[in-house]
């Protein structure tokens, strides 16, 4: 999946309502990204990686669709 612009420097976005977070350029299905731009509940993480997600309390998306 082509990144969307909101994160075009950000690998990793996370959704704040479920505290998961999506490896966006490994995701299949883009409803999902799409999902969670119109409800504006993201966060990206600095630095960019799975380890600091994890730090601020995400878990990894391995659901349908996650590549």
């Amino acid at each position: 999946m082509e990144r969307p612009t909101n994160f075009a420097h950000h690998r990793y976005v996370g959704d704040k309502r479920s505290l998961v977070f999506y490896d966006v350029d490994e995701l299949i299905d883009e409803s999902i990204m799409d999902e969670l731009q119109a409800a504006g509940t993201f966060a990206t993480f600095g630095p960019d990686t799975p380890l600091e997600a994890r730090n601020r309390g995400f878990k990894q998306y391995r659901g349908p669709g996650a590549g």
